[in-house]
């Protein structure tokens, strides 16, 4: 069993979802946000998350950039924060997130191995470019893969299928990483190798897939991949 592919998820394993918040907490004219950016931003995560399972469930599909300004105006709404202006520029601020400071390396790293790489993501395609641009990770990455193609949020099979399908590969020879418990365990079940990134240090899920690893970042990832 060798890995040949390593396929991430977007948000929150490359890409850090509370940047939006935190940034604009910074700016003077949303100052009000100093103390309580991190409740909002974990308010709209949730929501976020929480959306495209109950859409996943009904069949009711959205684009994930709708999904996103539903979660935002939960949040905001669930804070007493009625400010369209602050509202409008998180929205900004989600089209350019930071990617975290261990990635470029790592991803450059797996290319410098032979290694294929690319994203398996929620998110819309042109959310999902924008993200790549804004963090410097085009040459990095060999696919962008969206749920858009197939209609249906993860942890839909289809969803996974899109890897498999883009690079020829049988399950076993991919090496798939998520910052979600759920997401890791899902493709575990569905046959990949997994790596769940637990940057919070929470239980692992109670799902019938278990991750075949436990990382706290992605500094090791080029290195475990080398070993499988």
């Amino acid at each position: 069993m060798t890995i040949k592919t390593c396929i991430f998820d977007a948000y929150g394993t490359l890409f850090d979802v509370t940047a939006a918040a935190r940034k604009a907490a910074h700016e003077p004219e949303h100052a009000a946000l100093e103390d309580t950016w991190p409740t909002l931003a974990a308010h709209w995560r949730d929501k976020q998350l929480q959306y495209t399972w109950l859409r996943a469930v009904t069949g009711d599909h959205t684009n994930f950039w709708q999904i996103t300004q539903d979660g935002l105006d939960w949040a905001m709404e669930a804070m007493n924060l009625n400010d369209p202006g602050l509202r409008e520029r998180l929205l900004a601020l989600y089209w350019e997130l930071d990617a975290y400071p261990e990635v470029p390396d790592m991803l450059a790293a797996l290319k410098a191995d032979g290694f294929n790489t690319g994203i398996l993501s929620n998110g819309s395609p042109e959310m999902l470019d924008g993200a790549v641009e804004s963090a410097g990770l085009e040459e990095l990455l060999d696919a962008v893969l969206s749920v858009e193609t197939v209609g249906v949020f993860k942890p839909d099979t289809r969803v996974y299928d899109l890897v498999t399908a883009r690079f020829v590969s049988p399950r076993d020879n991919v090496l798939f990483v998520s910052s979600n418990g759920w997401d890791a365990a899902s493709a575990m079940a569905y046959g990949f190798q997994t790596v769940w990134v637990n940057r919070a240090g929470l239980p692992m899920d109670r799902l019938p897939g278990k991750p075949t690893h436990v990382c706290d970042d992605l500094t090791a990832i080029a290195e475990l991949a080398r070993t499988l």
